[in-house]
């Protein structure tokens, strides 16, 4: 089946567009339409060359708090050879477009569309665009909570095509997750998977968690139950979600309904403001 991954272009709307759109900020959720990614919204990043981005999820205290979510565009021969400054922050790359070059631990990889890269704190890695078009990427950055007794992870550079997604169990693979990391390996602290909903798929309950949530549409179009509203959302779009937000989905068609996700996984509540 060929898979297809939404890549944002910038632009700016004619003056003679409505001004209404789908986006929308509460207490327990934010929806981030694709159409809100223009050029106008976009930021540079200290030793990145040739290279914008959109900030699409920050901490924020009371909303959601543990991580960031840029989407990346490099054009041809930028990039960075200081690309992460913050010693604790750790890293997931998902590339959407392109092809870049992804230095890390004495290794050079080619990553593609569906492209996979968690790189621990400190890892110096690096990174270059050698091909003659742009290319786009995630970038989900998160402090490493380190636990005494457990190593740091290790660098994991893989494909989406590559990794067997894992079916949801009496869901007749109709609702699948793809997984980079075991979830069993307790060395990590996050998760980035992509989902995948086959048409008339449906998340049959509402999910209430403390995992917070960034939700990127990569493919496909659904509507989705967030607290109490039913929010119809399509490929571009963004869902940034707080820890016990409600949350639902049912996947109407035609085609398939995919987006990458991000929880906070595998440590203990902080029990003292600002730990």
């Amino acid at each position: 089946m060929t898979t297809s991954y939404f890549a944002p272009k910038g632009g700016h709307p004619g003056q003679n567009q409505l001004l209404t759109d789908r986006a929308m900020f509460t207490e327990a959720y934010a929806v981030i339409p694709k159409g809100t990614m223009r050029d106008i919204t976009t930021s540079f990043l200290p030793f990145w060359e040739n290279t914008r981005l959109w900030v699409i999820a920050r901490p924020l205290t009371g909303f959601a708090e543990t991580f960031s979510h840029y989407i990346m565009e490099v054009g041809p021969g930028g990039g960075s050879d200081r690309a992460e400054t913050d010693p604790e922050a750790q890293g997931v790359l998902f590339v959407v477009e392109g092809t870049l070059s992804l230095s890390v631990d004495g290794d050079t990889h080619e990553m593609t569309a569906g492209g996979y890269a968690y790189l621990p704190p400190q890892s110096g890695w690096t990174l270059r665009n050698t091909g003659s078009e742009p290319v786009t990427f995630h970038w989900l950055r998160k402090a490493y909570q380190a636990v005494d007794g457990l190593d740091h992870p290790q660098v994991i550079v893989t494909n989406e095509a590559d990794v067997a997604a894992t079916p949801m169990p009496g869901t007749d693979g109709k609702w699948a997750t793809t997984r980079f990391v075991d979830p069993a390996d307790l060395r990590h602290d996050m998760h980035v998977t992509v989902v995948t909903f086959e048409p008339g798929a449906v998340i049959p309950f509402a999910e209430t968690h403390v995992m917070e949530h960034g939700l990127y549409v990569l493919e496909g179009k659904a509507v989705y139950r967030l607290n109490q509203d039913w929010v119809e959302v399509e490929a571009g779009d963004y869902m940034w979600l707080r820890a016990f937000c409600p949350q639902a989905c049912y996947a109407g068609g035609p085609g398939r309904f995919r987006y990458l996700l991000y929880k906070d996984v595998n440590r203990h509540m902080p029990l003292k403001p600002g730990r």
